[in-house]
């Protein structure tokens, strides 16, 4: 099977499918690692609705891939940036996912993000405020028995002057927590407001005032979510993490050798790229289970400049790319998303996307890839 895709100059050229779908597998509760995919959600394109208003969501499709998720054994790390929470979806759209997860998969393992982002930073004065922000959203998830990803903060960045500010709103936050929780240390490269988060500008002093806080309640932490894009911090960080704190990689540039692990340790899985990698990762994870490492890196490994190519910068469009892959994939039938953000890639971008793709057997029904494919060339005037 075959497709004319065009060059930068928009010279088109044969490529042809080389890639065999990956196999199905699913994940049990006793695999080697605890995997989540931070999921995305499908938009409704026939709402007449602008950027300023509310969020139209696509519920029925939306959930039909958290199930899809669920059914691999996959966790489902619910209304996160992968969601494109801050960036198209907002608090009120947040809770209405978390609950629809909540009732159609009760037995499915979820965890919710939890933040701030009902309170606009401009509007956020006082330590006082952020902390009723985030009381409020960890009251609403926990008031239908959800579990807590603690998101960053972008008032808690405005507000704060020191370190112990940091130290203070977590301490208070976390002592509310009916559950233990995942925090999530997300870096500027995922959003450019989150700069000198921890009150510091520097890994090392960040690193410091984050393990305080874990270290003062280790029984109110199930784990840490760092994306950093940098697997030596990462293991830094692994390694001096109390006993039973996991470490949850958010790398998705180096998560194949984070997850595989070393002598010391390893890290289990909280990622957006798992989200178009699902089959991989369900695979892959599932071969690690049988203690075939070997296997597991050669699923994963082959997916990792995909990876680096969706992630690229400016990192925190990476969404655009996860979208496209489930529109190449049949998850839902257009390739529009909350706040127009299809747009904030490139043709050369997407046309990229499905070579590797297909490279690495992502492309689960390719006569349908590529007639989609097409489909998006048209678009463009090709």
């Amino acid at each position: 099977m075959k497709i004319q895709l065009p060059d930068t100059n928009g010279h088109l050229s044969d490529y042809r499918l080389v890639g065999t779908p990956i196999a199905h597998a699913v994940m049990t509760p006793d695999s080697a690692r605890v995997v989540y995919s931070a999921a995305h959600v499908v938009a409704n394109p026939f709402v007449d609705a602008d950027p300023t208003g509310p969020a139209n969501v696509d519920w029925d499709k939306t959930m039909e891939f958290r199930r899809h998720l669920a059914g691999m054994g996959m966790g489902i790390a619910e209304a996160m940036d992968t969601a494109q929470r801050g960036m198209g979806l907002d608090w009120n759209g947040a809770l209405e996912l978390i609950k629809r997860t909540k009732a159609e998969l009760p037995d499915a393992l979820v965890a919710n993000g939890c933040g701030t982002d009902h309170l606009d930073p401009a509007d956020a004065k006082s330590l006082d405020d952020v902390r009723r922000a985030y009381h409020e959203q960890l009251e609403a998830i926990q008031a239908i028995g959800g579990r807590i990803i603690l998101m960053a903060s972008r008032a808690l960045v405005k507000v704060a002057t020191s370190a112990d500010d940091y130290v203070s709103i977590y301490n208070d936050v976390l002592a509310a927590c009916d559950e233990p929780v995942i925090l999530h240390w997300l870096g500027e490269m995922f959003d450019p407001q989150l700069a000198g988060y921890w009150g510091a500008g520097n890994f090392e002093e960040a690193l410091e005032t984050c393990l305080t806080i874990i270290e003062a309640n280790e029984a109110k932490v199930d784990g840490i979510k760092i994306s950093l894009l940098d697997a030596e911090k990462e293991i830094i960080m692994r390694r001096r993490l109390p006993e039973g704190v996991r470490m949850y990689s958010g790398d998705d540039f180096n998560y194949p050798e984070l997850i595989a692990g070393d002598e010391q340790g390893f890290s289990h899985a909280l990622l957006g790229i798992f989200d178009p990698l699902a089959p991989a990762a369900a695979y892959a994870v599932s071969k690690l289970s049988e203690g075939d490492t070997a296997a597991f890196r050669a699923t994963l490994d082959p997916t990792v400049p995909l990876a680096r190519h969706i992630f690229r910068a400016p990192t925190q469009y990476y969404k655009t790319g996860v979208v496209f892959l489930a529109w190449l994939n049949g998850f839902q039938d257009h390739f529009i998303m909350l706040n127009g953000a299809q747009a904030t890639r490139s043709l050369p971008y997407f046309t990229d996307c499905f070579r590797m793709a297909d490279e690495c057997g992502l492309l689960r029904d390719p006569d349908m890839a590529v007639d989609r494919m097409q489909t998006l060339l048209k678009i463009y005037g090709v």
